[in-house]
Protein backbone atom coordinates (compact mmCIF):
# COMPACT_ATOMS: atom_id res chain seq x y z
CA UNK A 1 0.00 0.00 0.00
CA UNK A 2 1.26 3.48 -0.91
CA UNK A 3 1.19 6.26 1.68
CA UNK A 4 -2.19 7.94 1.10
CA UNK A 5 -2.19 11.49 -0.24
CA UNK A 6 -3.63 14.00 2.27
CA UNK A 7 -5.72 15.59 -0.49
CA UNK A 8 -7.32 12.20 -1.12
CA UNK A 9 -8.06 11.74 2.59
CA UNK A 10 -9.50 15.24 2.73
CA UNK A 11 -11.74 14.42 -0.25
CA UNK A 12 -12.95 11.26 1.51
CA UNK A 13 -13.64 13.17 4.74
CA UNK A 14 -15.64 15.91 2.98
CA UNK A 15 -17.68 13.33 1.07
CA UNK A 16 -18.36 11.26 4.19
CA UNK A 17 -19.45 14.28 6.25
CA UNK A 18 -21.69 15.83 3.59
CA UNK A 19 -23.13 12.57 2.21
CA UNK A 20 -22.54 13.22 -1.48
CA UNK A 21 -19.79 14.01 -3.96
CA UNK A 22 -21.47 17.24 -5.07
CA UNK A 23 -21.79 18.58 -1.51
CA UNK A 24 -18.24 17.47 -0.68
CA UNK A 25 -16.94 19.23 -3.77
CA UNK A 26 -18.73 22.45 -2.79
CA UNK A 27 -17.27 22.25 0.70
CA UNK A 28 -13.72 22.00 -0.64
CA UNK A 29 -14.19 24.33 -3.60
CA UNK A 30 -13.48 21.55 -6.09
CA UNK A 31 -15.35 20.21 -9.09
CA UNK A 32 -17.28 16.99 -8.55
CA UNK A 33 -15.16 15.00 -11.07
CA UNK A 34 -11.97 16.10 -9.29
CA UNK A 35 -13.32 15.04 -5.91
CA UNK A 36 -14.54 11.73 -7.34
CA UNK A 37 -11.09 11.00 -8.78
CA UNK A 38 -9.44 11.76 -5.43
CA UNK A 39 -11.79 9.42 -3.55
CA UNK A 40 -11.22 6.71 -6.16
CA UNK A 41 -7.47 7.20 -5.84
CA UNK A 42 -7.67 6.73 -2.06
CA UNK A 43 -9.70 3.54 -2.52
CA UNK A 44 -7.07 2.29 -4.95
CA UNK A 45 -4.25 3.16 -2.53
CA UNK A 46 -5.97 1.36 0.34
CA UNK A 47 -7.36 -1.50 -1.71
CA UNK A 48 -10.86 -1.12 -0.17
CA UNK A 49 -14.27 0.20 -1.15
CA UNK A 50 -15.16 3.22 1.00
CA UNK A 51 -18.63 4.13 -0.30
CA UNK A 52 -21.71 2.40 -1.65
CA UNK A 53 -24.25 4.26 -3.76
CA UNK A 54 -27.77 4.57 -2.34
CA UNK A 55 -29.93 6.33 -4.92
CA UNK A 56 -28.40 9.76 -5.38
CA UNK A 57 -26.49 9.61 -2.11
CA UNK A 58 -23.56 7.67 -0.74
CA UNK A 59 -23.28 5.41 2.29
CA UNK A 60 -20.05 4.47 4.05
CA UNK A 61 -18.97 0.87 3.89
CA UNK A 62 -17.58 -0.87 6.94
CA UNK A 63 -14.07 0.04 5.81
CA UNK A 64 -15.21 3.64 5.32
CA UNK A 65 -16.52 3.83 8.89
CA UNK A 66 -13.21 2.48 10.17
CA UNK A 67 -11.30 5.16 8.29
CA UNK A 68 -13.59 8.07 9.17
CA UNK A 69 -12.45 8.71 12.77
CA UNK A 70 -8.79 8.50 11.78
CA UNK A 71 -9.47 10.97 8.95
CA UNK A 72 -11.15 13.39 11.33
CA UNK A 73 -8.14 13.27 13.62
CA UNK A 74 -5.86 14.03 10.67
CA UNK A 75 -8.18 16.85 9.58
CA UNK A 76 -8.06 18.51 12.98
CA UNK A 77 -4.28 18.24 13.03
CA UNK A 78 -4.03 19.70 9.53
CA UNK A 79 -6.28 22.61 10.50
CA UNK A 80 -4.16 23.37 13.55
CA UNK A 81 -1.01 23.23 11.40
CA UNK A 82 -2.56 25.58 8.85
CA UNK A 83 -3.49 28.13 11.49
CA UNK A 84 -0.01 27.98 12.97
CA UNK A 85 1.55 28.44 9.54
CA UNK A 86 -0.60 31.47 8.72
CA UNK A 87 0.49 33.49 11.69
CA UNK A 88 -1.35 32.10 14.71
CA UNK A 89 -5.11 32.54 14.83
CA UNK A 90 -4.73 33.63 18.46
CA UNK A 91 -3.03 36.81 17.24
CA UNK A 92 -5.64 37.81 14.64
CA UNK A 93 -7.29 41.11 15.59
CA UNK A 94 -9.94 43.45 14.28
CA UNK A 95 -13.71 43.48 13.80
CA UNK A 96 -15.74 41.19 11.56
CA UNK A 97 -19.38 42.04 10.89
CA UNK A 98 -21.65 39.06 10.21
CA UNK A 99 -25.21 39.64 9.03
CA UNK A 100 -27.88 36.94 9.33
CA UNK A 101 -31.59 36.74 10.04
CA UNK A 102 -32.61 37.47 13.61
CA UNK A 103 -33.64 33.84 14.15
CA UNK A 104 -30.34 32.49 12.86
CA UNK A 105 -28.39 35.10 14.81
CA UNK A 106 -30.10 34.16 18.07
CA UNK A 107 -30.54 30.40 17.78
CA UNK A 108 -28.02 29.05 15.25
CA UNK A 109 -24.87 31.18 15.37
CA UNK A 110 -23.94 31.19 19.09
CA UNK A 111 -22.09 27.82 19.05
CA UNK A 112 -20.05 29.05 16.06
CA UNK A 113 -19.27 32.28 17.90
CA UNK A 114 -18.01 30.26 20.87
CA UNK A 115 -15.67 28.44 18.48
CA UNK A 116 -14.45 31.78 17.14
CA UNK A 117 -13.81 33.10 20.64
CA UNK A 118 -11.67 30.07 21.45
CA UNK A 119 -9.77 30.15 18.17
CA UNK A 120 -9.27 33.90 17.80
CA UNK A 121 -9.94 35.56 21.18
CA UNK A 122 -8.70 38.96 20.02
CA UNK A 123 -11.28 39.22 17.26
CA UNK A 124 -14.36 41.39 17.78
CA UNK A 125 -17.53 39.98 16.20
CA UNK A 126 -20.40 42.31 15.35
CA UNK A 127 -23.60 40.35 14.61
CA UNK A 128 -25.99 42.37 12.44
CA UNK A 129 -29.31 40.60 13.01
CA UNK A 130 -31.47 41.69 10.09
CA UNK A 131 -34.11 40.00 7.95
CA UNK A 132 -33.51 42.24 4.95
CA UNK A 133 -30.61 41.60 2.58
CA UNK A 134 -27.77 43.82 3.74
CA UNK A 135 -25.63 45.23 0.95
CA UNK A 136 -22.08 43.94 1.25
CA UNK A 137 -21.10 46.34 -1.51
CA UNK A 138 -21.68 49.26 0.88
CA UNK A 139 -19.72 47.44 3.62
CA UNK A 140 -22.77 47.14 5.89
CA UNK A 141 -21.34 43.73 6.74
CA UNK A 142 -18.27 41.69 5.91
CA UNK A 143 -19.98 38.27 5.72
CA UNK A 144 -23.63 37.53 4.98
CA UNK A 145 -25.60 34.36 5.67
CA UNK A 146 -28.62 34.31 3.41
CA UNK A 147 -31.04 32.01 1.60
CA UNK A 148 -30.59 33.64 -1.81
CA UNK A 149 -27.47 33.80 -3.94
CA UNK A 150 -26.14 37.31 -4.65
CA UNK A 151 -25.75 38.24 -8.29
CA UNK A 152 -23.10 40.97 -7.99
CA UNK A 153 -19.84 39.88 -9.67
CA UNK A 154 -17.79 41.62 -6.94
CA UNK A 155 -19.11 39.14 -4.36
CA UNK A 156 -18.12 35.54 -3.85
CA UNK A 157 -20.63 33.08 -2.45
CA UNK A 158 -20.48 29.51 -1.25
CA UNK A 159 -23.53 27.26 -1.13
CA UNK A 160 -22.94 25.73 2.27
CA UNK A 161 -25.82 23.28 2.28
CA UNK A 162 -29.50 22.69 1.64
CA UNK A 163 -31.29 23.00 4.98
CA UNK A 164 -34.76 21.90 6.04
CA UNK A 165 -37.82 23.34 7.74
CA UNK A 166 -41.12 21.86 8.89
CA UNK A 167 -44.35 23.17 10.34
CA UNK A 168 -44.51 23.52 14.13
CA UNK A 169 -46.92 24.56 16.85
CA UNK A 170 -46.94 24.64 20.63
CA UNK A 171 -48.44 21.69 22.50
CA UNK A 172 -50.67 24.21 24.30
CA UNK A 173 -52.15 25.37 20.98
CA UNK A 174 -52.61 21.83 19.68
CA UNK A 175 -54.29 20.81 22.91
CA UNK A 176 -56.92 23.50 22.29
CA UNK A 177 -57.34 23.22 18.52
CA UNK A 178 -56.41 19.60 17.81
CA UNK A 179 -53.52 18.13 15.82
CA UNK A 180 -53.90 18.38 12.05
CA UNK A 181 -53.66 15.05 10.26
CA UNK A 182 -53.35 16.34 6.68
CA UNK A 183 -52.46 19.50 4.76
CA UNK A 184 -56.18 20.11 4.32
CA UNK A 185 -56.59 20.11 8.12
CA UNK A 186 -53.89 22.79 8.35
CA UNK A 187 -56.07 25.14 6.33
CA UNK A 188 -58.49 25.35 9.25
CA UNK A 189 -55.84 26.39 11.78
CA UNK A 190 -54.32 29.66 12.95
CA UNK A 191 -50.93 30.68 11.60
CA UNK A 192 -48.43 33.18 12.93
CA UNK A 193 -47.48 35.51 10.09
CA UNK A 194 -43.96 36.57 9.27
CA UNK A 195 -42.85 38.84 6.41
CA UNK A 196 -45.14 39.11 3.37
CA UNK A 197 -48.47 37.31 3.84
CA UNK A 198 -49.26 37.06 0.14
CA UNK A 199 -45.97 35.31 -0.53
CA UNK A 200 -46.58 32.97 2.42
CA UNK A 201 -50.04 32.06 1.13
CA UNK A 202 -48.69 31.48 -2.39
CA UNK A 203 -45.82 29.37 -1.04
CA UNK A 204 -48.09 27.05 0.96
CA UNK A 205 -50.72 26.46 -1.73
CA UNK A 206 -48.66 23.87 -3.71
CA UNK A 207 -48.21 21.95 -0.43
CA UNK A 208 -51.97 21.52 -0.21
CA UNK A 209 -52.27 24.12 2.56
CA UNK A 210 -54.78 26.66 1.29
CA UNK A 211 -54.79 29.75 3.47
CA UNK A 212 -56.26 33.23 3.41
CA UNK A 213 -55.48 36.35 5.39
CA UNK A 214 -58.08 35.13 7.90
CA UNK A 215 -55.68 32.38 8.98
CA UNK A 216 -53.16 35.02 10.09
CA UNK A 217 -54.76 36.76 13.04
CA UNK A 218 -51.38 37.70 14.46
CA UNK A 219 -48.11 38.50 12.71
CA UNK A 220 -44.80 40.30 13.11
CA UNK A 221 -41.98 41.55 10.93
CA UNK A 222 -39.58 40.02 13.46
CA UNK A 223 -38.71 36.36 13.11
CA UNK A 224 -37.83 36.22 16.79
CA UNK A 225 -41.15 37.71 17.81
CA UNK A 226 -43.05 35.38 15.48
CA UNK A 227 -41.32 32.32 16.90
CA UNK A 228 -42.01 33.48 20.44
CA UNK A 229 -45.69 33.87 19.54
CA UNK A 230 -45.70 30.29 18.25
CA UNK A 231 -44.11 29.12 21.51
CA UNK A 232 -46.81 31.00 23.41
CA UNK A 233 -49.55 29.06 21.60
CA UNK A 234 -50.84 31.54 19.02
CA UNK A 235 -50.62 29.23 16.01
CA UNK A 236 -48.53 27.38 13.45
CA UNK A 237 -45.50 28.49 11.44
CA UNK A 238 -42.67 26.91 9.44
CA UNK A 239 -39.26 26.93 11.12
CA UNK A 240 -35.78 25.51 10.59
CA UNK A 241 -35.47 22.07 12.15
CA UNK A 242 -32.20 23.15 13.78
CA UNK A 243 -34.14 25.82 15.69
CA UNK A 244 -37.48 24.14 16.30
CA UNK A 245 -36.67 20.50 17.09
CA UNK A 246 -34.75 21.29 20.32
CA UNK A 247 -37.41 23.75 21.56
CA UNK A 248 -39.37 22.46 24.59
CA UNK A 249 -43.15 22.48 24.26
CA UNK A 250 -43.06 22.56 20.46
CA UNK A 251 -44.31 19.75 18.19
CA UNK A 252 -43.51 19.04 14.56
CA UNK A 253 -46.68 18.72 12.47
CA UNK A 254 -47.36 16.24 9.69
CA UNK A 255 -44.05 14.33 9.99
CA UNK A 256 -44.81 12.48 6.76
CA UNK A 257 -44.88 15.72 4.77
CA UNK A 258 -41.77 16.41 2.71
CA UNK A 259 -39.56 19.01 4.41
CA UNK A 260 -39.33 22.54 3.10
CA UNK A 261 -35.86 22.79 1.56
CA UNK A 262 -33.93 26.04 1.32
CA UNK A 263 -30.30 26.94 0.58
CA UNK A 264 -27.82 28.54 2.96
CA UNK A 265 -25.38 30.84 1.16
CA UNK A 266 -22.29 32.31 2.76
CA UNK A 267 -21.16 35.48 1.00
CA UNK A 268 -18.37 38.01 1.27
CA UNK A 269 -16.75 40.67 -0.88
CA UNK A 270 -14.10 39.27 -3.22
CA UNK A 271 -11.58 41.80 -1.90
CA UNK A 272 -12.28 40.98 1.75
CA UNK A 273 -11.86 37.26 1.20
CA UNK A 274 -8.10 37.87 1.06
CA UNK A 275 -8.15 39.27 4.63
CA UNK A 276 -6.85 36.81 7.22
CA UNK A 277 -9.55 37.62 9.75
CA UNK A 278 -12.36 37.51 7.17
CA UNK A 279 -11.04 34.25 5.76
CA UNK A 280 -10.79 32.69 9.21
CA UNK A 281 -14.38 33.60 10.10
CA UNK A 282 -15.72 32.67 6.66
CA UNK A 283 -14.12 29.21 6.71
CA UNK A 284 -15.20 28.50 10.29
CA UNK A 285 -18.79 29.52 9.52
CA UNK A 286 -18.80 27.41 6.36
CA UNK A 287 -17.69 24.33 8.28
CA UNK A 288 -20.13 25.00 11.14
CA UNK A 289 -23.17 25.65 8.93
CA UNK A 290 -22.42 22.56 6.88
CA UNK A 291 -23.16 20.41 9.94
CA UNK A 292 -26.21 22.05 11.51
Amino acid sequence: MNNPDWNHIRAFLATAETGSLSAGARKLGLTQPTLSRQVAALEADLGVLLFERLGRGLALTSAGHDLLNHSRTMGAAAEALSLAATGQAQAIEGTVRITASDVMSAYVLPPALHQLRRRAPRLTIDVVAANDIRDLMRREADIAIRHVRPDQPELIARLVRESHAHFYAASSYLGRRGRPQSPEDMSRHDFVGFADLERSIEFMAPLGIHLTAQNFRIKSTSGLASWELVKQGFGICPMMTAVADPTPGIERLLPGLDPITFPIWLTTHRELHTSRRIRLVFDLLADFLCHI
